[in-house]
């Protein structure tokens, strides 16, 4: 061995002896200084880890909450949410674009409002609006004012499938030079499965609305909930009374020759009501298969009934039935309850069931003469016979909504 070493170090010089073991030395150091890196950094990145394993828990847990597999538990789990929430937020009014100045919610006021709660399960399930991903409507409650939108909006936001925004956005009458982004950031956020929803009721009288819907979505559900013209027509003079008391009367504005019997087709809360008209703006951009049309009248008499149908139109589970109603004679409409029965109904606003000022039978006649060539149009594009003219003694003095 000593033989070897000396043969080894008489030949090799000593400079390259020296710096080989000079590059060992290094090359040791190297490793033991990325060990030692290796065994800082591994802990941070497994607690990185297992904060994103709890994030991804709490998501699965949020989503088999929402999506149990019982139907009553979920309406249970979600009737608890809407109560609180809807406490709290402020119903908009179906006639919300007779208000000029009316401005929608902005994206943080709408995500405020979605975060209400008081407990800390509600505030759990609120958590849910945090989840999924704000998408553009797949159904739209287009029209018409004081026909019951905002009645139906309120019975669809119970279904647990169904996100809504609570305000009128006015998009595509008001707001669409804002754009898209704009708009898709109104939205509450979605799960999969979850179907996105808005309600404007002006949509259904403005020309240009179908085509800019068409335009975003083709394929859009659409739905319509109409009444009897005269008594929408009614209503919609009262809610302009209540703010304006200083008015001409109905019967003055609904003429424009009282004495020769010329009906003013011209004034809006007339002209909304010939839906034959608007509904063949409509026609050009959608087929009647992505339009329902609800009846306000079956909406008050027979609400389980109105919702079954509409549940169906948009493929979702009927999960919205007669035990969520309770009838308000008070009011004359339905109101919200929790299928267990364990809180008061929850009714509409008091700006919903006024008591219409009384008109003459002279005008009701006439104006029933004035809308029966349209509505008898309505019910054959439509394929359907609301029966408006078999109530002409039902619009009577007194009547509410």
């Amino acid at each position: 061995m000593a033989f070897w070493s000396g043969t080894f170090t008489s030949k090799v010089p000593r400079k390259i002896l020296f710096m080989f073991t000079l590059s060992l030395s290094v090359t040791y150091l190297f490793y033991s200084l990325m060990s030692c890196y290796n065994s800082l950094q591994f802990p941070l990145q497994d607690n990185f880890a297992y904060q994103a394993r709890l994030a991804t828990e709490e998501t699965t847990l949020v989503r088999d909450q929402l999506y149990s597999t019982s139907a009553e538990a979920e309406f249970t789990h979600r009737s608890t949410v809407v109560s609180i929430v809807h406490r709290d937020e402020a119903l908009a009014e179906d006639e919300e674009e007779e208000d000029r100045h009316a401005r929608p919610p902005s994206a943080t006021e709408s995500t405020r409002q979605r975060a209400v709660s008081t407990t800390e399960g509600d505030l759990r399930v609120n958590c849910t609006s945090d989840y999924g991903e704000k998408k553009l409507p797949q159904a739209i409650i287009i029209g018409v004012k004081k026909g019951g939108t905002r009645a139906l909006l309120e019975a669809l936001r119970v279904h647990p499938d169904v996100r809504a925004v609570g305000n009128e956005p006015h998009f595509f009458d008001r707001n669409y030079e804002k754009g898209l982004d704009w708009y898709r950031d109104l939205m509450p956020s979605t799960l999969e499965g979850q179907i996105t929803m808005e309600k404007t009721p002006s949509y259904f009288v403005t020309n240009h609305a179908p085509k800019r819907i068409h335009t975003m979505a083709r394929d859009i559900k659409l739905i319509i909930v109409v009444r009897n013209p005269i008594t929408r027509a009614i209503s919609d003079y009262t809610q302009t009374l209540s703010k304006k008391p200083e008015i001409p009367t109905f019967e003055v504005l609904a003429f424009k020759n009282r004495t020769l019997g010329l009906i003013d087709a011209s004034w809006s809360a007339l002209r909304i009501g010939i839906y034959a008209l608007h509904l063949e703006t409509w026609m050009q951009y959608f087929p009647l298969s992505q339009m329902h049309f609800v009846s306000g009248e079956r909406l008050i008499v027979d609400p389980a009934g109105e919702m079954a149908k509409v549940q169906d139109f948009l493929g979702l589970k009927r999960i919205v039935t007669d035990k969520h109603f309770y009838f308000n004679k008070t009011k004359g409409f339905p109101c919200l309850k929790k299928p267990e029965d364990s809180s008061t109904p929850r009714c509409l606003g008091k700006s919903k069931g006024r008591t219409h000022p009384k008109i003459e039978p002279d005008v009701i006649r006439r104006l029933h003469k004035f809308y029966k060539p349209f509505n008898m149009m309505f019910y054959q594009m439509t394929g359907q016979n609301f029966e408006w003219e078999l109530g002409e003694d039902s619009v009577s003095p007194g009547s509410q909504v």
